[in-house]
């Protein structure tokens, strides 16, 4: 299960153009999702402390997603994008609504969801890359192959959490149940624009680097 594999539908071509076109506002949006990323792994070794495979392998990953949010300001202040508070998205939270709300169940999911957002993110990374001038071009580039092998890790604890599921098929069966879901938020209008919203309802005028 590698990959963007995992996803149930590609991004809607309107959203491509909307980020490439507005991407100030991608790049703050982005920086949140580094921070994000990183306090999502810090969760989950709170939540699971007895799980040493999982705790040091999300240590690694909280470290490298803040690593990214350093490498996005820094490429905001050479762009002279300031950043700002947004209002988050719907992706996350209603994704995590999804979830089981007890364990074991739970962190099945959580781990689950997790590799959906890591693959979404780098199947829009790959999207945009070619769109836009450097160094923006090569950064996302790069970021996509980093977030390809965070899905990966993400499926690999999330088998390691439920071996008995992932034997018999059951997990690979929930996966695709969640990405359903996933597919539908990417799918659906959205009025707002973020790194992991749906269609936009409007494409505001190009903006040149």
């Amino acid at each position: 299960m590698p990959g963007t594999g995992i996803l149930q539908a590609a991004t809607p071509p309107a959203w491509t153009v909307a980020a490439a076109r507005n991407w100030p506002l991608l790049l703050v949006d982005h920086a949140n999702c580094e921070k994000k990323a990183s306090s999502t792994a810090l969760a989950l070794i709170f939540a699971y402390p007895e799980d040493v495979q999982l705790s040091l392998a999300m240590a690694r990953l909280a470290r490298e997603e803040l690593r990214h949010f350093e490498q996005v300001q820094k490429l905001m202040r050479e762009q002279g994008v300031a950043m700002q508070r947004l209002a988050p998205g719907r992706y996350a939270g209603r994704l995590r609504a999804r979830l089981a709300a007890s364990d074991p169940a739970r962190k099945r999911d959580l781990l689950l969801a997790g590799a959906l957002i890591e693959a979404r993110s780098c199947e829009r990374f790959e999207l945009l890359a070619p769109l836009l001038p450097e160094p923006m071009a090569g950064f996302y580039a790069g970021l996509a192959e980093s977030e390809r092998r965070h899905a990966d890790l993400y499926l690999q604890l999330a088998e390691a959490a439920a071996p008995q599921e992932a034997a018999s098929g059951a997990l690979r069966a929930r996966l695709n149940e969640l990405a359903r879901f996933e597919a539908r938020l990417v799918l659906d209008p959205d009025t707002e624009l973020r790194f992991h919203s749906g269609v936009p309802l409007t494409v505001e005028p190009a903006t040149a680097l």
